[in-house]
This record gives structure tokens, sequence and C-alpha cells, in this order.
């Protein structure tokens, strides 16, 4: 039975293998501290946060997330260990909430390796506070116990380390906001939530519409089953119409969305269920596909992670009974140790075994459900050799979503789990140039891989125009030194750039203050809710800007006006797509720090730099390419050119 605690209140623990699981309505940090008898952490390689996630018998998160959950070996924790504090903070990044009133309740619940919960803790209450010690594991005559603590500090993380005795506190708490800003930076964004009537978010407001708040990403609720663990993901969001500009979905519904058809038989006892595409919950087949494949990438990384929680729980606990077994100076000598040793590795390979069984069985299932979902994928989802954009038509209306590439983790790199970004972008997209960026890239010549990254440029914008309406979505190049004449031959050669590449300081600054310019207007007119004193000019379509070759041509100024275009332009329909190696813009230091977090960071080679919104795995990222020979790109690009001459769909 569940113990609801209240502050203040402890509960005794069943077992020493836990799980920590954390729940808030925004995405919060979450950390962990071993203290002595008296509470006192003594020093930093006593704290478990996301620049240092893993201590003996203890691992967090590494990075912030609506949800986490923290793996506890309370058997594994060195001796002079009494106390395992588990705290909670609100990242430093601009825009976010920055006291725990201002957001929903975390919720905090203790459980079994297997889910069960043994304690759960509500943090009521908190109204200034930044940062909270939400409860703390003790030892007490031998046993541990849990405590609900719900202790805030208006002071933020700095104050609550100090408070337990933490040496430099005001530094730490710095780096952990510093390492959170680099991992936010590096995140697949999780889908969008839902209001509690089951309504989509928009994420911009139309011109005249009081602006709402952004909902922050949340976890998930159970809908599917499928391989590891039940999962669903939230709506979809908008893009923007002719006229007046309106960035609210032209499909969006007043009620919840209705359950995944009944399209296949039951399955027989003991066999799993076959793989159907669309296996979600949704309005349009389009909204379901896009739903499943948020369930299989979740799916795929909580199972992962539970494979690899048993293989270091299965090597730890050999490395216990080791110890154990030869701490005694009789077990030394002769066959005793050995046997040991023996038996020890023994159990430890059973775990394992069991441990991959498992994981197999479930990655099975997943690439079943892959290999139906992926023929069903609409244009937008669907990689390049897909049939589908065989059959392409100019579509009348946007997608909820764009596939930008594939992800995939060691366990089983045949498995790829399509990256989908939602539409409008939300944020622009950077493709790194640089050979320190990968093993891969430090493989590839210099000259190639700036090809491949511009290469891999085209191929996005190509797609943006091709999965927005005639006239909707626009592109825009700058090229400076004009050494991606070849790379954007696609592009120029079919017309659909809304002017020729710009070249030199003079074509950058042009292009800049044009951008620069329609962001302020807008921003503008919402604000005063004047849509009609927009000038007639304006192209109220979204703009993407290509940026190659950066900083070459940018003068302070540029810089200054491209920082903007990041920060204000996604919410008023202006994106980026810079290609750009980071090593190049040193000369600039810090200043630049806050363009490349603002960027979905991608590579032109395969990487394993993005983190999943779940449990932070390091992902494999593949970026989708043409297939040799293939002229599907030039032909779906002069489709959109003649629709746009048209002014309608071919």
């Amino acid at each position: 039975m569940t113990a609801e605690l209240v502050r203040g209140q402890n509960h005794t623990l069943p077992q020493t293998r836990l799980e920590i699981r954390v729940s808030a309505g925004t995405p919060v940090v979450a950390g962990a501290t071993l203290g002595d008898e008296r509470g006192t952490v003594h020093g930093i390689e006593w704290i478990a946060h996301p620049g240092s996630p893993q201590l003996p018998g203890l691992e967090v998160s590494r990075q912030a997330a609506a949800d986490h959950r923290l793996a506890v070996d309370l058997d594994a924790v060195p001796a002079a260990v009494h106390r395992v504090t588990v705290l909670l903070a609100l990242p430093m990044e601009a825009g976010g909430p920055v006291r725990f009133g201002a957001v929903a309740a975390p919720f905090v619940a203790v459980t079994g390796l297997e889910g069960t919960e043994i304690a759960t803790f509500t943090l009521t209450g908190l109204d200034a506070e930044s940062a909270v010690a939400a409860l703390e594991l003790y030892r007490r005559q031998g046993d541990w116990k849990v405590r609900a603590v719900g202790q805030g500090y208006a002071g933020g993380l700095a104050a609550m380390l100090a408070d337990q005795g933490v040496t430099g506190a005001a530094e730490l708490a710095r780096s952990i906001h510093e390492a959170v800003a680099r991992g936010m930076a590096r995140s697949v964004a999780p889908p969008p939530p839902r209001t509690p009537e089951g309504d989509r978010v928009r994420h911009t407001a139309a011109i005249g519409d009081p602006a709402p708040p952004v909902s922050p990403p949340a976890g998930h609720t159970p809908s599917r089953p499928t391989a590891a663990t039940d999962s669903t993901a939230g709506g979809p969001t908008a893009g923007a119409s002719t006229g007046p500009i309106n960035y609210a979905h032209p499909r969006r519904e007043a009620t919840a969305p209705p359950p995944p058809p009944p399209t296949a038989p039951p399955a027989e006892p003991g066999r799993p269920a076959q793989p159907v595409a669309g296996d979600a919950t949704g309005w349009s087949m389009e909204e379901r596909l896009y739903n499943q494949v948020w369930g299989m990438f979740e799916d795929l990384a909580r199972t992962t992670a539970a494979y690899r929680s048993a293989v270091d729980f299965a090597e730890s606990r050999m490395d216990q009974e080791l110890d154990r077994a030869l701490s005694d100076p009789r077990n030394r000598i002769g066959g005793a140790g050995d046997r040991a040793r023996e038996e020890a590795r023994a159990k430890r390979d059973q775990l394992t075994d069991r441990a991959r069984e498992a994981l197999d069985r479930d990655l099975a299932q997943l690439a079943a459900e892959s290999a139906v979902v992926e023929p069903a994928l609409p244009a937008a989802f669907a990689g390049w050799d897909n049939p589908v954009w065989h059959a392409y038509r100019v579509p009348m209306e946007i997608p909820m979503a764009l596939r930008i590439g594939d992800l995939h983790l060691p366990e089983n790199p045949d498995l790829r789990i399509p990256l989908l970004v939602r539409l409008p972008l939300e944020r622009g997209i950077w493709v790194d140039s640089g050979r320190t960026a990968s093993e891969a890239a430090a493989l590839t010549d210099t000259d190639r891989l700036r090809r491949l990254a511009m290469d891999n440029a085209v191929a996005h914008a190509a797609r943006l125009l091709a999965v927005y309406p005639a006239g909707e979505f626009s592109v825009h190049a700058i090229d400076p030194a004009g050494s991606a004449a070849a790379a954007l031959a696609p592009l120029v050669n079919s017309g659909v750039l809304a002017g020729p590449p710009a070249s030199g300081a003079g074509g950058v600054a042009s292009v800049l203050a044009q951008l620069t310019r329609r962001v302020d207007l807008v921003q503008m007119a919402i604000r005063a809710g004047a849509a009609d004193s927009l000038p007639p000019e304006l192209d109220t379509a979204e703009q993407l800007l290509i940026v190659n070759d950066f900083p070459h041509g940018f003068d302070d100024r540029a810089v200054t006006q491209l920082r903007y275009l990041a920060d204000e332009g996604p919410s008023v329909g202006v994106h980026l797509l810079m290609v750009a190696d980071r090593e190049d813009a040193s000369a600039y230091g810090p200043v630049l720090d806050p363009l490349w977090r603002s960027l979905l960071r991608i590579t032109p080679v395969a990487d394993d730099h993005l983190a999943d919104p779940w449990v932070g795995h390091a992902w494999t990222y593949e970026p989708l390419r043409t297939p040799p020979g293939s002229r599907v790109l030039e032909q779906v690009l002069a489709q959109v050119a003649a629709a746009r001459r048209t002014g309608r769909r071919p």
C-alpha cells in the first residue's frame, strides 16, 4: 500500500533498490546529495547533478525535464553516507518560471524497480522558492527510511547547497546551471502537452489576439501498449495562413481526440499484439502517426534505460560479492577465492542475460512496429527514399511536424526512430560543419564536410518548402563568399528562393535588415492588435534564412542582428538555418554562446550528441540523404516552383 506522505512524515523502505520519480509542470533540475549522520555534504564529490550525474549507488538525470527517474541503490552508497537528499531547482533559462509558486506543485514518488509506489509526496505550499529539498532517504538503526522534507529556498540552488555545508556553493550552483543550459541546447523537445480539455496547444498567437503563454513540455500519460512502457505524445502545433498572420492550426479541435480505431484483431493469449500503423490517439491519421512515432521513441529510451540499469546493477553486485568474499584473508589462497569469483561472475552473467532477453524482446516488437509505420508515413514524416515522395503534390495545409533525421542507440543501430520537429519551427537549426564535432567528422576532409553540411541544409530547406502550401514559405540565403554555389544550385535553378543568394558584406547587411524589420513590424502589430497596420508589401509567409560560412562577411552589427533573429524570429515566423563551424567564430568568445544554445544542433555525418527528454540517453543522429542517383529533390522543388507560379496546387 502506497504511503502518501505530508511534510515531515517518514516511512520505512522495504527494499534498497529504488527509483525516485519526479513529475512537475515545467522542466526542473533534479539532483541529490550524500550526507553524513548530521546531513553535512563533504565536498562536490558527494553531489550528483546534471554535470556529474553518477555517484556510487546513485544516478540522476543529465538535463532539465518535466519528468525524472533517479536510480538509487542504497546498498552501494559509501558506508559513511547516512542521508540521501533529493533536490529540485528551476533552470535559469530566459523566459522560464523563476519561482515554484508560479507552476504546478511537483510530485515525487519512491518506487521499486518494477514501478510499484512505496511512498509519494506532493510539494505544496511553495511560493518564492526556486529550489527545494524534496525528500531524503536516511539510515535509522540499520534500516533505511524516507522522509518528506519540502524545504524551499528563495535563494535558489546556491542557498540550498550552502545550507547543507557545501563549500563554494555559489560556484557549484553556477556550474550546474551551465551544464543544464548545455543539456537543454542539445535536447530534443518532447511532444507538446494537451490542455485539460484535450485541446491542442498554440505556441504563438494570431495578430490581435492576446498572446497565450507557451505551455512547457510535460510528461506523457499512458495510452498505448508497446514494447517498453505506455506513452503518448501531445497534439500538434500550427502554421501560418495567407492574409493576416494566424498561427493557429486550421484543424484545431475543442474536444479530446478519439482513441485509435480497432484496425487489428486482438492478440492471442501469450503472444504480443501485431503492430498497426496509426496505433495512437489523434484527430487524423497524421496526428496518430506523429504520436505513435513519439511513443516508439519513448519506448526505446525507457527499455534501453532499464537494460543499462540492470547491467550496472549486475556489475555492482558482482563487485560487492567479490569484495566481501576476498575481504577474508582465508579466501585469498587456495580455491576458495577462485570459486567466489566464478560464482559472482556467473550471477552477473545470469542477470545480464535475462536483461538482454527482455531488451531483445522489446527491440523485436519495436522493429516490427517500425516496419509497418515507416511505409505509412506522410511525406513530411518520411525519408527521401520513401515512395510517397514520387507521388508528391503540394499540400493545401501544413503538417504538424517535419522529419529532419533519424535517431538510434548502440544496442540496436538498425532500429531507427524518425526525428520529428514541430511546425512552425520553435527554434532554429545549426548544421555543424566543424571537424571537432565528432569522430566521424574528424575523419572527414574539411572541404567535403562543409559541402555535406551545406547539402544537408539545402535538403532541409527543400523539405520545408515542400510541406508548406504554395506561397506560405519563403527561403533566403546568405553566402558571403559564394562558396556554396554548387550546394544552393537546386534552390537557385528551381526558382524557389525569395532572391539571389546574398554575397559580400553588403548582401549580408541587406538581408538581415529586411528580416529584422519584418520581426519588428509583426511584433508591434501583435502587441497593438493592429493587423491592418502592416505594410501591404510585407510578405506574411513563414521565412527561412540559410546562413553559410558564418561569421565571414558579418560585422558586429550583423552578428547582433543574427542573434536577434535567433531569439525573436521563431515566434513571428522567421527561422534560422545556419551552416557554421563554431571554431571559426571563436574570436567572439562567449558573446555567441547564447546563439549556439538557442539552435538545435545537427551534423552532416553521424554523431551521438542529441539527448532524449525522458532519460537523457546520447542518441546517434543520422542525417537524411537522397538515394544515390535520385532526382527526387529536383522533382519536388520543380512542383513547388510551379505551384508558386500558378498560385494553386498543381
